[in-house]
């Protein structure tokens, strides 16, 4: 232990005659050390809160669309095939057991006029369930009964932008709205959700009973989508496969042919998504970690440097009875200093960015320590690496030889 701290104070003493060469020197492991733990960091931010945003989707939701159309070997695209009606989600709701909820979704839009002026937005017609299952809570006002559902009832949810476009500083439950000229009763305002993963703004949007968008504002029987809830993540899987098998007993769908509707589920869309942002955070952590490789670089140009400036003080070293070993262990330790000194400005340099990230921009990093632990040992390591060889070139020398530089 005391030889090592004898060690240790002979490199920082080595160093600290040329302070403004050894900064330089340690820039390059600064620099790769915080644009590491920075792109990580915001690769694992950006990956929590797109896990956020999906999870505010709703609970262990589950969702099925149509399927598409073939004409002449060419295809309509998603939804052009469309046999998913309100029979479909009432039979799903009798005859399975894994769903907590089950909501259709017919989505349309229009000009909403109200007390301030009008508002182009999207109107979504949905049952009692739906709240529940895509976590909609209300700011104000009640939500519609599945009595109005059965009723066509003409009353409105509206988003929170709805709302404060349309009845701007007053209150929008309990007054008259026009959708598409027809008029409406809103009974409540909802929650602001803010926006989603893709920057579309999710209280831009009215909720109305299913049955009264189907009939009065679309005039069609289809429905777009079904949304529903599994009673569990566990039983996700189990949940979707129920509802396959009602949905192609509703369809007929005879044995082998294939589904005319499409489910996904609430962890696939997960999976999708924070996969791909996986692969990114490793990609800006690999593109900043080739800066670490470049400082490592630059120890070692440095250190060669650094031999050859003192190579009359090793060959007095060596004359008087220092072995090559130590010459080398010397060196070494003024490699693996510049190193770590690098990282752990690195680290803290990292700290900074990372706050005036949050306090200038919209953008959201998270630091975990496992990142700033290997960051520090990986800068170590690269002083061992690019150290080396300096550190054996000073030690190969040869006294005499060494003692006549100039």
């Amino acid at each position: 232990m005391f030889q090592f701290t004898l060690i240790l104070k002979a490199a920082m003493k080595s160093l600290m005659k040329n302070r403004m060469r050894s900064l330089l020197t340690s820039l390059g492991i600064i620099i790769g050390v915080s644009a590491v733990i920075v792109m990580v960091g915001i690769g694992e931010g950006s990956q929590r809160q797109i896990e956020s945003q999906i999870n505010a989707l709703g609970t262990n939701l589950i969702v099925v669309f149509p399927s598409f159309s073939r004409s002449g070997g060419v295809s309509h695209g998603a939804g052009s095939f469309n046999r998913l009606t309100m029979d479909d989600v009432e039979k799903i709701n009798q005859e399975t057991t894994l769903l907590s909820g089950v909501s259709p979704v017919i989505r349309t839009g229009g000009q909403v006029i109200g007390g301030a002026g009008n508002w182009n937005t999207t109107i979504y017609g949905v049952n009692t369930d739906y709240f529940k299952i895509r976590n909609w809570e209300l700011e104000s006002g009640s939500e519609f009964t599945e009595r109005a559902n059965k009723t066509r009832s003409k009353v409105a949810l509206l988003g929170k932008t709805v709302a404060d476009q349309l009845f701007p500083n007053q209150e929008a439950t309990g007054q008259k709205i026009r959708i598409r000229n027809i008029p409406f009763t809103v009974i409540g305002v909802l929650k602001s959700k803010g926006q989603n993963g893709m920057g579309q703004d999710q209280d831009d949007v009215i909720l109305a009973p299913a049955s009264t968008v189907l009939y009065r504002l679309k005039g069609r029987t289809n429905i777009d989508m079904i949304n529903a809830s599994a009673v569990s993540t566990a039983q996700l899987d189990a949940a979707m496969e129920q509802i396959r098998t009602v949905i192609r007993r509703s369809h007929r769908i005879e044995s082998g042919d294939d589904d005319d509707f499409n489910i996904s589920n609430q962890a696939e869309i997960t999976d999708a998504v924070t996969s791909t942002s996986k692969v990114m955070t490793m990609l800006l952590g690999s593109i900043a970690g080739v800066s670490l490789i470049v400082g490592g670089i630059g120890i070692m140009n440095i250190m060669l440097v650094s031999v050859t400036e003192r190579t009359r003080e090793i060959g007095i070293r060596l004359s008087v009875g220092a072995r090559g070993a130590d010459v080398m262990i010397q060196f070494m330790a003024e490699a693996i200093v510049l190193s770590v000194a690098g990282g752990i400005i690195g680290v803290l340099l990292s700290f900074g960015i990372t706050w005036g990230l949050s306090l200038f921009t919209s953008l959201t990093a998270v630091i975990e320590p496992f990142i700033i632990m290997l960051s520090v040992v990986f800068s170590a390591a690269v002083g061992i690496f690019f150290g080396f060889y300096p550190a054996r070139k000073a030690a190969g020398l040869n006294p005499i030889d060494a003692l006549r530089y100039e």
